[in-house]
C-alpha cells in the first residue's frame, strides 16, 4: 500500500512538474534604441501588448541613448546569454551591429525592427519602407512650397540628426530621388548631418538660413532634427516662409503641425511594429516560417487630416 501511495505521489509530482513546464512563458527581450522618446515607448507598448495577448514574457531593454552603440551591443550579448526564445532588436547603427547580430543569430532567432544592420542573419526585419517615406515627404514638401509661393521652385535643405543610421539615410535617398525625377526646379542647397545633439542641429540650420535668401523648404529625417529645425525657423526675423516636412512624430511635433509651423509629418506605426515584432519572434522560435521582410507602412499627416488619424499612428497616443 505504501508503495502504491509513493508511486502515486511520484506520478503526481511528475504531472505537476510537466504542468509547470507547460505554463512557463517564453521570454523575448525587445531591445530598442532609447527608453525615453515617445517613438520607442510606443514600440515597447506594442511589444508589451503582444506579450499579454500571446503569453510571452517581454523584457524591455535599451542603452543609455540612441548613440550608445557599444551599450546596445553589450545588451544584445547579455540577452543571448539568458537563453530566450528569440530576440527583437532595433539596431542602433548599421555597420557596428552587423557582426554582433551575426554572432547572436548562431544561437538564437534574431528579429530586426525599424532599422537594418550590416548582416544577413536576421530571421525577419520589420520596418517602414524608409525610401518610400522619403518619397512621401518629398511630394509633401513640394505641395507645401507650391501653396506658399504659387510655384514649385526654390532652394531646399536636408537636415539629419545623426550619421550612419540606415533608416535615416534611406529616407534621404527617397527624398532626393523624387526631387530629381519630379521637381527639378527645387534645388537641394544643403545636405547636413549632425552628431545627435539638438544644439548642433540648431547651429547648422542657422547657418543654412543665413547663407540662402531663397530657402523655401527643409526636409528633416527624424523628430530630433525636426524639433531643432522648427525652433530655429520659428525664431528667425525675416518674413519669408520656410516649409518643414519631417519623418516621425511625437507630442511636440504634432503641436507644431497643428500650429502650422510644420507642413507635414510622415508617420510610422511604432506600436504595430513592436506588437508584430514579438508576434513574429514567437512564431520563428517555434520553427514557423516567417517573411524575411515586412513593411510596417507610413502615411502623411498634415494639419488638414491630423484630427482623423487613428490613435495608433501617432506614437505619443500609445503611451499616455
Amino acid at each position: 500500500m505504501k508503495k502504491l501511495i509513493a508511486a502515486a505521489g511520484i506520478i503526481a509530482g511528475i504531472a505537476l512538474g510537466a504542468a509547470a513546464v507547460a505554463q512557463t512563458k517564453p521570454t523575448i527581450p525587445v531591445i530598442v534604441k532609447d527608453m525615453t522618446s515617445p517613438y520607442w515607448r510606443a514600440v515597447l507598448a506594442g511589444a508589451r501588448k503582444a506579450g499579454q495577448d500571446l503569453g510571452v514574457n517581454v523584457v524591455e531593454l535599451a542603452a543609455q541613448s540612441e548613440s550608445d552603440v557599444s551599450g546596445q551591443i553589450s545588451i544584445l550579448e547579455k540577452g543571448v546569454g539568458s537563453n530566450p526564445a528569440a530576440i527583437v532588436i532595433a539596431p542602433a547603427q548599421f555597420a557596428a551591429l552587423g557582426k554582433p547580430i551575426d554572432e547572436a543569430a548562431k544561437k538564437i532567432k534574431i528579429i530586426g525592427i525599424d532599422s537594418a544592420a550590416d548582416t544577413k542573419a536576421m530571421t525577419s526585419l520589420l520596418a517602414t519602407d524608409n525610401v518610400n517615406a522619403g518619397r512621401i515627404a518629398a511630394d509633401a514638401l513640394a505641395v507645401a512650397i507650391t501653396k506658399s509661393y504659387a510655384d514649385t521652385e526654390g532652394d531646399v535643405a536636408i537636415i539629419g540628426s545623426k550619421p550612419g543610421v540606415a533608416s535615416l539615410d534611406q529616407r534621404t535617398e527617397g527624398f532626393r530621388d523624387v526631387l530629381a525625377a519630379k521637381y527639378r526646379a527645387l534645388a537641394i542647397v544643403a545636405d547636413k548631418v549632425a552628431d545627435g545633439d539638438p544644439a548642433r542641429i540648431r547651429e547648422i540650420m542657422k547657418d543654412v538660413i543665413a547663407g540662402d535668401d531663397d530657402l523655401r523648404g527643409v526636409f528633416v529625417s527624424d523628430p530630433t532634427a525636426a524639433l531643432a529645425v522648427a525652433q530655429v525657423v520659428s525664431e528667425k526675423t525675416t518674413g519669408d516662409l520656410i516649409n518643414i516636412v519631417a519623418v516621425g512624430s511625437d507630442d511636440k511635433l504634432v503641436e507644431l503641425l497643428q500650429a502650422g509651423l510644420i507642413a507635414g509629418i510622415v508617420v510610422e506605426d511604432p506600436f504595430g511594429m513592436g506588437y508584430d515584432g514579438v508576434k513574429i519572434a514567437l512564431a520563428a522560435s517555434k520553427g514557423e516560417e516567417v517573411s524575411a521582410h515586412i513593411d510596417t507602412g507610413a502615411m502623411l499627416i498634415t494639419k488638414a487630416n491630423v484630427g482623423s488619424v487613428k490613435a495608433h499612428e501617432l506614437p505619443s497616443s500609445e503611451v499616455k
